[in-house]
């Protein structure tokens, strides 16, 4: 379905809407609200700028919880001259979205580093995520320190920007808790703060912070500022090849290490074996024990395989709790053994955490260079699903790859929209309908029209994962309730959730990320935009 099809449904459901009230006494205040705030965000999204814009505007004259009735007189006069603006030109300059025909990466996202904003001033974050974004960064934000230590360890963001004053704790104690591991990972900190005091500030610079940033905020220079230090990172990662909290090599060696060896291969036919080894539960380590905890189970884990290991054998931390092994002159049977010794005795490694003891595992997938196969994305992937198998029949093994070997991923990813918008609901349903992100996952696609029908639904299944796009108002029951029924009653840690909202209160906005919510989209929003924010998300998930 093309994009004027879009266009089309839109205008004809508005000519519907207004030809049903004409026919009636009276509509409701809080229905001509709701109407306009869904063809705002709709006809956004499918590119009728024109028609977005005056309901925008129409908006103001109107509440969502007023039941006054307005007679067709009093109503027609601010909505008929929507119907003269369908087929009108559109605003040049605008990118229109790409619908359906938008191709989702499939487990490659585009390469874009990602920003992490600690601050409680949600005009400045939602300002500097809008300006930062439209330099091609991914912004995640966290209103208050709490949330801003959990995306600091689970998402290893590439910057983080750190104000000093946090409601619920300062962000020196924020500076002080992860600086020792944001050197490690080198990922650079800007505090970025209203406290001007000199003493403060060198306080902060004497802890390992980058940049110290006041406020208010030159966003020009700002941006210059940001773009400067991603280039002096990019040199940083470009002049080592040792991770430095496990000690293994790291992803640039590993790719240098894969040009090698598939050069050697076509030149002598000498063959290779690659392994993906990946911690079973590891976060589960990480919110059990605490961070600090996963790195030494980490650390020791590394230390281990390179102890059983040979000279001539490369091994590296892919990312996060990923790492790869190369084996020269190894076919992969005999790699198999290795691997399955090594997880004997990480499996006999005894922690000690809390006054408690526990062990960790690891699963494993093999793949071997042939004359057939000398690509190494697809080297790479090949041992991913072998991978991936081993976690799917239980986990704590190593399996080899075939092409026979049947994928089926242990946890199927749920994207669910809920919004009493028809053919936003259509819009997002079926470009997701037949997505793979990657590693043959599993992807159910739900749709909800309002919040009341998804909560009484049996939605829920404790094994699988979710990713919620919640519209913001909707008729019976608000989007903002339905988010505090979801973080109240299921584990955070299987819910993603994505506020849609045309909304310009920021309150709302700060409402639904201190509530829980993951993300929020302004409506209205360019679908492409939506789509890699959400693939994006899902890799949060899965990888």
């Amino acid at each position: 379905m093309t994009t004027r099809k879009y266009k089309e449904m839109v205008e004809a459901r508005t000519r519907e809407t207004l030809q049903k009230w004409s026919e009636q006494s009276a509509v409701e205040e809080k229905d001509i609200y709701r109407f306009l705030h869904n063809l705002k965000g709709t006809s956004g999204t499918v590119g009728l700028d024109a028609v977005e814009a005056f309901s925008g505007n129409a908006l103001l004259y109107f509440s969502d919880d007023n039941p006054r009735g307005w007679t067709e007189a009093e109503w027609g006069d601010y909505l008929y001259p929507l119907l003269e603006l369908f087929g009108e030109p559109e605003i040049t300059g605008a990118v229109p979205p790409q619908i359906p025909g938008i191709a989702l990466s499939h487990g490659n996202i585009h390469q874009q580093y990602e920003i992490l904003i600690i601050d409680d001033d949600v005009e400045l974050v939602a300002f500097l995520r809008e300006s930062l974004e439209r330099k091609s960064y991914y912004v995640s934000i966290a209103l208050s320190a709490g949330r801003g230590l959990k995306l600091f360890y689970e998402t290893k963001p590439d910057l983080i920007l750190l104000d000093i004053l946090l409601p619920d704790r300062s962000g020196i104690d924020v500076l002080n808790q992860i600086i020792g591991k944001a050197k490690k990972e080198r990922i650079p900190i800007i505090i970025i703060s209203g406290e001007h005091s000199k003493d403060v500030q060198k306080y902060a610079y004497s802890l390992g912070v980058m940049d110290y940033v006041q406020k208010p905020v030159d966003i020009d220079l700002f941006l210059v500022l940001i773009k400067n230090r991603f280039e002096l990172k990019k040199e940083w990662q470009e002049s080592i090849i040792v991770d430095e909290l496990t000690g293994a090599f790291n992803r640039k060696y590993f790719n240098q290490t894969m040009k090698q060896l598939l050069s050697d291969f076509r030149r002598t036919g000498r063959t290779f074996s690659l392994a993906l080894l990946d911690l079973d539960h590891f976060k589960l380590v990480n919110d059990t024990y605490g961070h600090l905890v996963g790195d030494e189970v980490l650390q020791t884990f590394s230390e281990l395989v390179k102890q059983s290991i040979r000279t001539e054998d490369t091994f590296c931390r892919y990312g996060g709790e990923e790492f790869a092994l190369f084996m020269p002159n190894t076919p992969a049977e005999q790699a198999l053994l290795v691997m399955e010794r090594i997880q004997q005795s990480f499996a006999a490694n005894a922690f000690q955490a809390k006054r408690e003891s526990f062990q960790v595992t690891f699963s494993c997938g093999v793949t071997e260079v042939t004359e057939v196969e000398q690509n190494a994305d697809r080297l790479v992937e090949e041992a991913d699903q072998a991978l991936y198998a081993s976690k799917y029949n239980g986990r704590n093994q190593t399996k080899l790859y075939s092409k026979e070997l049947m994928i089926q991923r242990e946890t199927p990813l749920n994207v669910i929209i809920v919004d009493d918008d028809p053919l936003i609901r259509r819009i997002v349903t079926g470009n997701f309908s037949s997505w793979q992100p990657g590693n043959n996952t599993r992807i159910k696609v739900a749709s909800y029209a309002d919040g009341a029908l998804f909560l009484e639904s049996d939605w829920y299944a404790p094994e699988e994962k979710y990713i919620i796009l919640l519209d913001g108002v909707m008729p019976e029951i608000d989007g903002l309730e339905v988010l505090e029924k979801i973080r109240s009653s299921y584990p955070e840690v299987n819910i993603l959730v994505i506020m849609l909202t045309g909304r310009n209160n920021q309150r709302d906005i700060i409402h639904a990320l201190q509530m829980g919510a993951d993300d929020y989209v302004i409506k209205p929003f360019h679908l492409p935009e939506l789509l890699i924010r959400i693939e994006r998300l899902a890799h949060r998930f899965l990888f």
